[in-house]
């Protein structure tokens, strides 16, 4: 392992001990208001110090738990700056990720959205916090039973999930304001660009195994691109990997 694996590890057993601590010495109370804590610093360093700037991001992260969207293995790691494993060969994306992408949708609270990869459900919290509806679709059925289970023990009840293939959209639900995809295809699929609405916002990272954060706006002409940043986020699965 590298100097910065170790130290990396090292840091995760000092959290991880502290936590532990802070639970021996003052109950769950006492580690509810440690994790608070650490969400304050997460978005103070990772997201405001970062450049994102909307107060109902802002506010959005610093409200929701992410602790409760990871493994509690991973428990003293959940505000880190990084993705964190969920499981089925998934990941919960960065916190800075999130919060940029979330804001590059420049939602507002009547606007309906649809996501693209419900994952554990964090994203889809953090924007059910920002905008009116979420609708969220998500491909592996057990990730999206237990999202859908533990949004709605904790409250998130403008969210609406379904198993299934993201590429097709939710026709039913259509047309978006927004529309986010939290996995990366190759190319943005044409189903998707149908179920925005004129003057919507696309956000999806495109490519391969580096991708590229794009903006896509949909006009009465068609549609308007603008790259933000490289990132590398999962890659989605499903159809958009048979679409030539």
């Amino acid at each position: 392992m590298s100097r910065a694996g170790r130290i990396a590890v090292r840091r995760r057993w000092i959290a991880a001990a502290a936590l532990a601590g802070v639970l021996a010495a003052g109950g769950p109370a006492a580690a509810a208001d440690a994790l608070r804590d650490q969400r304050r610093v997460m978005v103070e360093r990772q997201v405001k110090g970062r450049g994102i700037a909307d107060p109902g991001v802002l506010a959005a992260m610093e409200e929701v738990p992410r602790h409760l969207f990871v493994p509690e293995a991973d428990l003293a790691a959940a505000y880190d700056d990084r993705p964190l494993p969920i499981g089925h060969g998934q990941s919960v994306s960065q916190p800075y990720v999130v919060a940029l992408m979330t804001e590059l949708l420049d939602l507002g609270p009547g606007d309906r959205v649809l996501e693209i990869g419900t994952g554990s459900g964090y994203h889809t919290a953090v924007l059910s916090r920002v905008a009116g509806e979420v609708a969220s679709i998500e491909i592996i059925e057990p990730m999206a039973v237990e999202a859908r289970r533990r949004l709605g023990r904790l409250g998130y009840h403008n969210v609406e999930i379904r198993t299934g293939d993201g590429y097709k959209g939710w026709p039913e639900k259509a047309p978006f304001d927004a529309i986010i995809l939290t996995a990366a295809p190759p190319r943005i699929p044409q189903p998707l660009i149908d179920q925005l609405k004129v003057g919507g916002r696309m956000v999806a990272p495109v490519g391969g195994y580096i991708q590229d954060l794009q903006v896509i706006t949909k006009t009465r002409d068609g549609i308007e691109k603008r790259t933000v940043i490289p990132v590398r986020l999962q890659p989605m699965t499903g159809q958009v990997r048979e679409d030539g």
